[in-house]
């Protein structure tokens, strides 16, 4: 979870949304991203979805012993492409910010692991007291 914390802290520093995620496989990272919807202009360019896009094409083989990190909760737009590429296990840093489609993902019979980490939820709630607006937009409200 470090390793997604540090590119949400990275995705901050760029002016974007301080949400990180990283593919982990078999003990090692293949895939590391974070939201990068700002300083992209994309509006899919959520953490999950770059972390994904940078781990490249890989085997339903390989995504069967993934575990997705991610330090929010995912949204229904990262939960479908978990679910899609049938990623087993999710964990996330903290579900009090956003709370995402984590029952879903469990019905679906993922494993669903929340840390609760308080320096995450600290991380956001300076984010979104400093961007409202920006965060507003990020969760389509």
């Amino acid at each position: 979870m470090n390793e997604a914390i540090n590119e949400a802290k990275s995705g901050a520093a760029q002016g974007g949304i301080p949400i990180g995620s990283i593919l982990v496989i078999d003990g090692k990272i293949v895939g590391r991203g974070h939201n990068q919807r700002i300083q992209q202009g994309d509006p899919i360019l959520h953490g999950e979805m770059d972390c994904l896009k940078n781990a490249g094409r890989l085997s339903a083989r390989d995504y069967a012993r993934a575990t997705i990190y991610s330090t929010l909760s995912p949204c229904d737009m990262c939960s479908g492409a978990i679910l899609l590429y049938k990623i087993p296990r999710v964990v996330m840093a903290e579900n009090e910010t956003f709370k995402g489609g984590e029952d879903y993902m469990r019905s679906r019979g993922l494993e669903v692991v929340n840390l609760d980490l308080d320096e995450v939820k600290q991380l956001m709630r300076d984010f979104i007291a400093k961007n409202p607006a920006i965060w507003n937009e990020d969760i389509a409200e």
